[in-house]
């Protein structure tokens, strides 16, 4: 591929569209300055330009688009814009009969500026939670995560609990569609807790937000108790099933811990019953194979017979123990998943943070201010049906009808019924109107002649007896929105049964877990150290969470995580598992003078080395151990006119220091052997007992 160099933007002090010569090259020159230079620019003039304006404006309008209308529900019903838009859509096809999916995608189009995909995506969504659409064909599977079918197959229509609580065209503000041609709704009236009964999760321009799915019927008890001002709870409730730890999940703001219901069939085979939330059996079969292979699980074959249920067999190894299996699974694989939230809504055009208890508080006091409108509304048309029932009642049962026989214009008309009900004002609810004209006027005979006076007056009655219901809801909305409520859930409440179990999960120490997964081996003959070397002797296993320390005879050391092959060369002296506190015994040679200390390594930095010597002395381990041996027995080279030839120390005289604290010296006599048990050619009698001196 060709560079193409372009030129600079803002110019610069040389011509660098001018060919340059080769660095070093003979009779090069320096080109000449340009005979007028462009203009140099301060970069602190770029911060204003047209540019710099035109995209902070663009990107402010993409983010805050992409927050309000995309990716965060609002607070009032609970919905995304395509959501609200869908249920719309439902509502005004709605004729009590399945229709096509594609149908719906379509007609919600009128409304949603996106493609279909995004729109079939959400409706499915929508369906699988169970709440507000019914679905009619294959709409894929939330255990296994197959999709669903093409939209010109399958069929849905309202479910009776979203077409009684989600619409009411009165209490509905609408806008101009994206379009201009059609109306759509603000928020839809939703009488329900939305956001808390579907859950959400949404990725905006700089923030996201994830709030969690919760039981019908408890959300309904929480909005009773709130309204009767009593203390609440709330846990999430997955469609999966599965087990949650919600100790942390503090109102919806902190983390909840979820796991899959996994059961004993036999002695060698468990049983995977109900999945976390968000994971398939896909991902679940996936991250169990993926542990295997890395030697976290023993498992043989997985075997996955879901199909209305979960059901996912996990044949064990013939050395595996049952218990630890299922601990394995919940540590190494989606059998057990940690979810971390926060709900962010849309509140007055503007994204907030708010606890689900805040939004739940919002979700009751909206649902009252609700009932309180619609029964104003109901109290206004019971009386208008009143006022028609004793117009018309007054105006046929006095013959009022007779008066406009002999008139000769529509004004006498009018004005003769308006002198004839005249007499009656105390029997109306209100001034006759124009309107009211128009309903008498347009009275057919027939309905006259078969008049009937009893009738009349019970349906005046009936009006009364629920106008006086609804101004007695009216003084205590309150108390009609607990009754609303109660209402709700008997009717309800029995078909959303809460499918997830709490529970407190108990603690899984992993480097117990695993603590026999690496068999480390150390070849001495190559100077290879590792969990995968050829040969040579086994040292130790570790967990794969272990630290491995290295000591070397020059008195270095290291800590590292357990290699699978490292080169340590043939002077490595000690290899263990790492551990801070344990203490050390090492005897070393310095300068002719053979020390001896005790020390605890105490933290460290992976992969660096260090010194268990004080710095600049060049030293070599005589003896290094973790033993910590009661008596040491030193036998020293032989040396003309070398009177003593072997000693006793004892190094628990000595204290524990730090790795750098030089040692307590105990001899100049070069050191033959050190053991810590008594040589066979040991002489008790020879030689005084060893001293340390400081």
């Amino acid at each position: 591929m060709t560079d193409i160099q372009q030129p600079s933007l803002f110019g610069s002090d040389s011509d660098d569209d001018a060919p340059r010569p080769a660095k070093g090259a003979k009779g090069a020159k320096a080109p000449a300055a340009p005979a007028n230079p462009p203009p140099r620019i301060d970069e602190k003039d770029l911060g204003d330009g047209p540019l710099h304006r035109l995209m902070d404006g663009n990107f402010l309008q993409y983010a805050s688009y992409v927050i309000r209308d995309r990716a965060i529900p609002e607070l009032d019903d609970g919905l995304k814009p395509v959501q609200r838009r869908i249920l719309h859509a439902l509502y005004e096809k709605d004729d009590g009969r399945f229709i096509k999916v594609a149908n719906i995608v379509g007609h919600t189009m009128q409304y949603h500026p996106h493609g279909d995909a995004s729109i079939g995506d959400a409706l499915v969504t929508l369906v699988n939670r169970g709440y507000l659409i019914e679905g009619q064909g294959n709409f894929g599977n939330i255990h296994t995560g197959d999709p669903a079918a093409a939209p010109r197959y399958i069929e849905c229509r309202l479910t009776d609990l979203a077409a009684t609580q989600l619409f009411n065209p009165d209490l509905t503000d609408y806008v101009p569609s994206y379009d201009g041609r059609n109306k759509e709704p603000v928020v839809l009236p939703a009488k329900l807790p939305l956001l808390l009964m579907l859950g959400t999760e949404g990725i905006a321009v700089g923030l996201s937000t994830r709030v969690l799915p919760h039981n019908f019927g408890e959300l309904l008890q929480a909005q009773i108790a709130i309204l009767q001002k009593k203390p609440f709870k709330l846990v999430p409730d997955f469609p999966q099933g599965g087990l949650i730890d919600a100790r942390e999940y503090d109102e919806g703001r902190g983390k909840v811990r979820c796991r899959a219901v996994v059961d004993q069939k036999d002695e060698a085979t468990l049983v995977v019953r109900e999945l976390p939330y968000g994971v398939t059996t896909e991902t679940l079969i996936g991250s169990i194979e993926d542990a295997a292979k890395k030697g976290k699980i023993k498992t043989k074959a997985i075997r996955d017979y879901t199909a209305g249920k979960v059901e996912i067999e996990i044949a064990l190894a013939a050395d595996a123990d049952v218990q630890q299996a299922i601990q394995a699974l919940y540590v190494f694989s989606q059998c057990e998943v940690s979810l971390s939230l926060r709900p962010i809504v849309i509140q007055e055009q503007r994204p907030v943070e708010m606890s689900v208890h805040d939004i739940l508080r919002h979700n009751t006091k909206r649902l009252v201010d609700l009932l309180r409108k619609e029964l104003q509304i109901e109290r206004k048309k019971i009386d208008e049906a009143l006022q028609a029932a004793s117009l018309v009642r007054l105006f046929i049962v006095h013959r009022i009808y007779k008066r406009i026989e002999e008139c000769k214009t529509a004004a006498e008309v009018r004005q003769a019924i308006l002198d004839g009900l005249a007499p009656f004002r105390d029997q109306l609810r209100r001034d006759i109107s124009s309107a009211d004209l128009d309903l008498l006027l347009g009275i057919p005979i027939r309905r006259i002649s078969l008049y009937d006076i009893n009738k009349s007056r019970k349906e005046e009655d009936d009006l009364l007896a629920d106008f006086a219901a609804v101004e007695q809801s009216l003084t205590d909305v309150t108390a009609y929105a607990i009754k609303y409520l109660k209402g709700l859930y008997r009717d309800y409440a029995d078909l959303f049964p809460r499918k997830t179990r709490e529970a407190k999960f108990d603690a899984i120490e992993v480097r117990e877990l695993t603590a026999e997964e690496r068999a480390v081996v150390l070849d001495k003959e190559k100077g290879y150290l590792g969990y995968d070397v050829g040969g040579g002797e086994p040292l130790f296993r570790c967990s794969s969470y272990d630290k491995v320390i290295l000591v070397w005879d020059d008195c270095r050391y290291r800590v590292v995580p357990p290699p699978e092959k490292l080169f340590v060369d043939k002077n490595l002296v000690y290899a263990a598992i790492y551990d801070r506190d344990r203490v050390m015994t090492l005897v070393y040679e310095a300068d002719g003078i053979t020390h001896l200390k005790r020390f605890a390594f105490g933290g460290v930095i992976q992969n660096k080395d260090y010194f268990c010597v004080p710095e600049g002395e060049t030293a070599k381990s005589l003896f290094f151990s973790d033993a910590q041996p009661a008596t040491l027995y030193v036998k020293y080279a032989p040396r003309k006119g070398q009177q003593i030839h072997q000693q006793v120390f004892e190094p628990k005289k000595v204290a524990v220091r730090t790795p750098k604290t030089r040692g307590i010296q105990m001899t100049t006599k070069v050191v033959a052997a050190i053991e810590t048990q008594k040589p066979r050619n040991w002489d008790d009698k020879a030689g005084p007992k060893g001293a340390f001196l400081d």
